[in-house]
């Protein structure tokens, strides 16, 4: 079974709203990227990433939390993070039952994850040493 088919079981067996609500930020995600990756980590969570991990979701007794791995990083004018501001790196969306999410500021808060991610993993080269460089220029 893929990680989407799993997702897509998980979310079914949640009959209550916590179900419905992870499935609505499950495509919201998957609709800010075309290249997002769902994968199911840590023994029962959804994790969607491109390029690194953008967001994890959980559905909880009372409510549901989608958690940026690297929130604290992320601009969020829309103020959207609500939860998970002790830490250093991570920040998070907790959902309770009535609460509505904004589809656009959601969007626009995964593409700043993906472009966080994609701007991490693009290290600038190394230089060669001194003495490298300028042997290499003899031979040349």
């Amino acid at each position: 079974m893929t990680a989407s088919e799993t997702i897509d079981r998980m979310i079914a067996d949640i009959t209550d709203w916590r179900g419905k609500t992870l499935a609505s930020l499950r495509k919201s995600i998957l609709a800010a990227d075309p290249d997002i990756i769902e994968e199911w980590k840590w023994m029962g969570s959804p994790v969607w990433s491109r390029d690194g991990i953008i967001a994890v979701g959980n559905a909880h007794k009372g409510k549901v939390k989608l958690t940026f791995m690297y929130g604290a990083k992320l601009p969020d004018p829309d103020k959207l993070f609500n939860a998970g501001f002790e830490g250093n790196v991570r920040r998070a969306i907790d959902l309770f039952e009535g609460d509505k999410i904004n589809d656009r500021a959601l969007k626009t808060l995964i593409r700043a994850a993906i472009d966080f991610n994609q701007a991490k993993s693009k290290k600038p080269a190394k230089k060669a040493p001194v003495g490298a460089r300028a042997a290499a220029k003899k031979k040349a």
